[in-house]
């Protein structure tokens, strides 16, 4: 097993400076719209246009003698970084995609409660609301508080909102509107002494923040791997304890495989397998760096620019002050203005390009910077949110 590599300074400009010139940002805009999915560092765009060009060139023989062997070095790789056992993984497109699987395959009965949080994201809490009108399903919703004063609180709200008839409880590990990061652990501890599953949506935070997937203490949950793993658009897992594999029926059609085989899953038929394969050059570029380092880099930039606006008359700030319930995403409003014109603003006079996206009834907009972005960036953005304010 290779060492991990040393810590880095968050503000080793010299050491990051290395790493930015890995990635090929557009010299159009700058781009502070990372959340949606994180672009390939150079190495990994290489490997990418490899595999493809073998695909192309050797056609359904790739698929069908060689891609099976390659198949399970990826998926080796993947177990050794997430800490799960390589029959508890399934590779999917997108977390949207695993969470669909578990969703649809959970065993619910009619009458059975699911627990949601108001943040949560909108597709999952739209397929709940589908799921449940098909099943019967009652549907609980808790508003989690945006600068929580402590673990204890968020789960002590979880847990008042349980009923006698709570089977499941949806916990985002990193919350796409504002990158607050939910102590799914101890929300998972807590629904485990009630007998109560949680599924996790960790699409954010994978490779985002240091963790193993056993620690999160949850059977079932769905990641990304085209956000902060840097693999290629298109590549998604899922993660279900192996005793618990056997409860969850396949969306996809599928007899071939055992009730407690996670590729009764996975019946996709024909994928591209480049992505796939390009999963593992994304880990082995991303363990170059090393979480804890990436995890306390992207954390500085979140608060590099956030400090510096903090006390701006008019901006508000939608993300935890405690720097340890946050990431690299984070999000903003400007009283006075809507935040669709705040971001329309940001990229017509500034060239800076972010998204909206709704916290409870409001609106803000979420700013999420990546390893290539640079302090001149975050300035940039400071600046023009100080223009904009004023």
């Amino acid at each position: 097993m290779s060492m991990p590599p040393p810590a880095i300074a968050p503000d080793d400009e010299h050491y990051w400076s290395a790493i930015r010139r890995q990635y090929t940002p557009s010299p159009e805009f700058i781009n502070l719209e990372n959340g949606y999915f994180g672009p390939p560092a150079l190495p990994v765009q290489a490997a990418l246009r490899r595999y493809q060009e073998q695909v192309d060139r050797e056609n359904s023989y790739f698929l069908r003698v060689r891609f099976p062997e390659r198949l399970e070095q990826v998926m080796a790789a993947l177990a050794a970084f997430t800490g799960a056992a390589r029959d508890e993984l399934l590779i999917t497109r997108n977390a949207m995609e695993s969470l669909n699987i578990l969703i649809q395959g959970y065993p619910f009965a009619a009458g059975d409660a699911v627990l949601l949080a108001r943040h949560d994201y909108d597709s999952v809490i739209d397929t709940f609301g589908m799921v449940g009108e098909r099943r019967s399903l009652q549907l609980v919703t808790v508003d989690v508080p945006l600068d929580p004063g402590s673990d204890e609180e968020i789960v002590d709200l979880y847990e008042r909102a349980i009923t006698p008839r709570t089977r499941v409880v949806l916990v985002t590990h990193l919350v796409h509107r504002t990158g607050q990061v939910m102590p799914l652990a101890k929300i998972a501890a807590m629904a485990r002494r009630r007998g109560i599953d949680v599924i996790a949506d960790a699409a954010h935070s994978l490779a985002h923040i240091d963790y193993t997937v056993p620690a999160l203490g949850v059977e079932f949950a769905a990641f990304n791997l085209h956000k902060w793993a840097g693999a290629p658009l298109g590549t998604g897992l899922l993660y279900i304890a192996r005793h618990r594999i056997a409860d969850i029926a396949p969306l996809f059609g599928d007899v071939g495989h055992a009730p407690g085989d996670i590729m009764k899953l996975g019946h996709f038929s024909a994928v591209p397998p480049a992505p796939v394969l390009a999963i593992e050059d994304a880990l082995r570029f991303h363990a170059s760096i090393g979480t804890p380092n990436k995890e306390a880099r992207l954390r500085y930039l979140a608060r590099y620019w956030m400090d510096r606006v903090r006390d701006v008359p008019g901006v508000r700030l939608f993300t935890p002050r405690d720097a340890r319930r946050h990431g690299a995403l984070a999000s903003f409003g400007i009283a006075g203005m809507a935040a669709r014109d705040v971001a329309e603003r940001l990229m017509r006079d500034h060239r800076i390009f972010t998204v909206v996206r709704g916290i409870g009834d409001e609106e803000c907009v979420r700013v999420t910077p990546h390893l290539y972005t640079s302090p001149d960036d975050l300035d940039a953005l400071v600046a023009a949110i100080r223009a904009l304010a004023g």
